[in-house]
């Protein structure tokens, strides 16, 4: 993909084309900015833009397509082996920088999650960053740039990347999937500026799972302790989307807080449960909603801390049914 194919991010396009024009593109960059919205197609972009033949990131040369598939010799990515980059993973790319370049003009390591380095890779990465090569070009990509070294931070030109307008996703889902333009809606305000959400795995939960999560969730009672432990240990088993089933919770009580406060169907994310809004709102307050939100973002917290995610997700419902 070409910097022309990229949705948005123009400032950023046109900060990293003026400096390769100008031949000042700096040694080492941060990309910072929530996951799934565009900041490691635009690393690819510039490699791409580096390598081509035709000096432009033209998308058609050999050197363009040996990016495209990842295969390009002077193209190093670093991803985690598990959980984490460990040492060994940044030697190995060290070893691989101190050679000249093959094809390009450069040699470029692109560190995907950079904030999942160990702190013995983080040391040693900062010793590439402190003693630059001349025709070697890093890039690190994270959302979460304060979980890296403050001096590898210092050492890194940075480039925040932001979300996207909900109107952009629900456009393209509209222009590419053909959807309706309410299931646009939902599915791009829940991917919360994300199009790897929009358009990923998660699209049948945001609308399809998503009416089932919240009837039986409004279903719950305070005296009905079963369904309550039987709906948490359900939840709790689908470790890889609680984060998005979390979500879809926060954002339905968000659409609670707006009926509360006058809103039309127009001002909701949910408009294909008005009823349920409806409802939910003529049993609550203002401070009670205001009260289930700070619990969902307290679970939120414990599950990045990995506690036990079923008594997590017990304490939750209880609270969120007080």
């Amino acid at each position: 993909m070409t910097f022309n194919q990229i949705l948005g991010h123009d400032r950023q396009k046109e900060i990293l084309l003026q400096a390769l024009a100008r031949n000042r593109l700096a040694h080492a960059y941060l990309f910072s900015g929530p996951d799934g919205i565009g900041k490691r197609l635009v690393a690819l972009a510039l490699t791409r833009a580096i390598v081509c033949h035709e000096q432009r990131g033209c998308g058609d040369c050999a050197a363009c397509r040996k990016i495209d598939h990842h295969n390009h010799p002077d193209l190093h990515l670093l991803e985690a082996s598990g959980s984490a980059i460990k040492i060994e993973d940044v030697r190995s790319i060290q070893r691989e920088l101190n050679f000249r370049p093959l094809e390009a003009s450069r040699k470029i390591c692109l560190i995907d999650q950079a904030d999942l380095m160990t702190a013995s890779a983080s040391n040693a990465l900062l010793k590439t960053l402190e003693e630059p090569r001349g025709n070697a070009l890093i890039i690190l990509l994270t959302a979460h740039p304060n979980r890296l070294l403050e001096t590898i931070r210092s050492r890194c030109q940075r480039l925040p990347f932001h979300r996207h307008p909900t109107s952009r996703i629900q456009n393209e889902l509209e222009r590419q999937l053909d959807l309706e333009p309410n299931e646009a809606h939902i599915l791009a305000a829940l991917a919360e500026g994300s199009f790897k959400k929009a358009f990923g795995k998660d699209r049948e939960l945001f609308l399809d799972q998503r009416r089932q999560l919240l009837k039986t969730l409004t279903g719950l009672s305070a005296g009905s302790i079963l369904p309550i432990l039987e709906f948490a240990e359900h939840l709790a088993a689908d470790k890889a989307v609680l984060p998005e089933i979390l979500e879809i919770f926060q954002v339905f009580y968000q659409d609670v807080i707006r009926q509360l406060n006058g809103g039309t169907l127009h001002d909701f994310v949910n408009r294909d449960l008005q009823a349920k809004i409806e409802r939910v709102a003529r049993n609550e307050s203002l401070p009670s909603v205001l009260t289930k939100l700070d619990s969902l973002f307290a679970a939120q917290r414990q599950l990045e801390r990995n506690v036990n995610r079923q008594l997590a997700m017990e304490v939750l419902l209880l609270r969120l049914t007080a």
